[in-house]
């Protein structure tokens, strides 16, 4: 039967099921590894979730380089549906800050009527922090270069600077374990730790999962499925970068270097 319309009709799919099948697992097998130390349920989690992942993937790249699926039309949607997404990111970092600021610029007697807290000593900004935003920067120039280079039809230096990008990311998730390893505080250190580790932490999750979103579209620059006018995968990779850069900057000037 011939398609009279520009639309993609998603075919029926396994991946939503295992995925949220993988993400079941994974939150049980958590609270089996906290409480029995127990993690086989978790590996088992996110195992599936990382299939998942993959063909997931595949089937898209699929879809979008070989049948010709996303369309112009298609393509409005595709991006539409990022906006929104990144627009949900956005206020889901904002309940973060509303936190800490609820909790820094008016402290309870119970944190000492101070902030930070009594007893709490906090990181030094202008240490790893510092650094992590000089990493954070740089890999937004160089995802700019690689949009830039693919734009140009410039393949070699388009994979390069796409190396470098998840080369900083991954730099830069090294170097905030470091940082957890040598922070003087805890995650039950009061509204401080407590506010500053859920913070960083899923920033520094966000980052991975960035990390993960460019290093699949560095594998299929190599395998040519971008050109200089069809490469919504690697434009929607670099929305969420940039997204993810912005978040690093307020939290470094608010609860690093303000909250100090």
């Amino acid at each position: 039967m011939t398609q009279q319309h520009p639309y993609h009709i998603v075919d029926q799919s396994p991946w939503p099921l295992a995925g949220a099948t993988g993400a079941l697992l994974t939150t049980v097998g958590l609270v089996l590894w906290f409480h029995f130390n127990n993690f086989i349920l978790m590996t088992l989690g996110l195992i599936l979730i990382l299939i998942t992942m993959y063909q997931w993937w595949r089937d898209v790249a699929r879809e979008s380089t070989y049948q010709g699926c996303h369309t112009v039309p298609v393509g409005v949607g595709l991006r539409e549906g990022m906006i929104l997404f990144i627009t949900s990111e956005v206020l889901f970092f904002f309940a973060f800050f509303w936190a800490f600021f609820h909790s820094s610029l008016a402290p309870t007697v119970e944190l000492g009527a101070c902030w930070p807290p009594t007893g709490i000593e906090p990181i030094n900004p202008f240490h790893v922090p510092l650094l992590n935003t000089a990493v954070l920067l740089a890999s937004g120039v160089t995802v700019t270069w690689a949009h830039h280079s693919l734009l140009a039809a410039n393949r070699a230096e388009a994979t390069q600077a796409l190396a470098l990008t998840v080369t900083l990311g991954l730099y830069f998730t090294a170097l905030q374990l470091f940082e957890y390893g040598q922070a003087p505080f805890t995650l039950a250190d009061a509204a401080y730790g407590s506010t500053f580790f859920v913070a960083t932490g899923f920033h520094g999750l966000h980052v991975i999962i960035g990390s993960s979103f460019l290093t699949v579209c560095l594998l299929r620059q190599i395998r040519f499925h971008f050109s200089n006018n069809h490469h919504f995968g690697f434009e929607a990779a670099a929305w969420y970068w940039h997204f993810v850069d912005v978040v690093w900057l307020f939290l470094f000037v608010s609860i690093y270097w303000w909250g100090s």
